[in-house]
């Protein structure tokens, strides 16, 4: 059995909470799996390239599967290319016991904008949020969506409180409303307040607008770090 995610306030295997199907059902679905398989495609040259730059790199992996929490709490290998070095979680600790600032920047935001841990070809990749292209495959998976909340690690559940809910009725998203307005940029409340706003405000016209402002929003690398 898989794990369940277990925010602060709320015990959701124990508490008997059935979550009912994803939001937008079957339309939503096929459409999550018309634009990946599109896309995974069409990007399929893109995807070559980037896969050697990582390669070559250092010799490392191309692929990182970071443990995320999708619906219903279930926890999944969100995909992306490697960004980071090896040994990212050693060289993080010892960054952050010799930074307070930098420590208090990454326990308020789960990120940090001069990060230690990104190799040079992963800091490009993120610029461009080409690191985020093997999500396709959890999207064909069915573990994500196109568009949907970002997708969180068990920590950061936690901090969404009452809002926890509302984030477990949905597939986290390869973009959603909080990257195409700020993404890294905007406060970590807000963020959780853009989750929740899109899962009780779903409609096909609402993801199709945000793929569109996806497009100038990485053109325009917004928030991204």
């Amino acid at each position: 059995m898989r794990d369940i995610a277990k925010p602060a306030n709320a015990d959701f295997s124990e508490a008997g909470i059935d979550f009912p199907p994803p939001i937008g059902g079957l339309i939503k679905r096929s459409f999550d799996i018309a634009g990946s398989l599109i896309g995974l495609i069409a990007l399929s040259p893109l995807f070559v390239m980037v896969a050697l730059l990582v390669k070559l790199s250092d010799g490392g992996p191309i692929f990182y599967g970071h443990s995320r929490i999708g619906r219903g709490g279930r926890i999944f290998p969100c995909l992306k290319f490697r960004t980071m070095v090896q040994d990212g979680e050693r060289v993080l600790a010892a960054y952050l016991a010799a930074n307070p600032d930098a420590n208090a920047e990454w326990i308020a935001t789960r990120k940090l904008k001069n990060d230690p841990r990104v190799t040079r070809v992963g800091a490009v990749l993120r610029k461009l949020s080409l690191d985020e292209l093997p999500q396709i495959i959890n999207i064909l998976q069915g573990e994500m969506s196109l568009v949907g909340p970002r997708p969180v690690v068990r920590d950061e559940l936690e901090i969404y409180g009452n809002s926890a809910v509302y984030y477990l009725k949905s597939r986290p998203g390869l973009t959603g409303l909080w990257q195409v307005s700020g993404r890294n940029d905007v406060s970590y409340d807000s963020r959780v307040a853009f989750d929740r706003h899109y899962v009780e405000n779903w409609s096909l016209f609402e993801d199709i607008r945000i793929i569109i402002k996806t497009v100038p929003a990485v053109w325009m690398s917004r928030g991204c770090y």
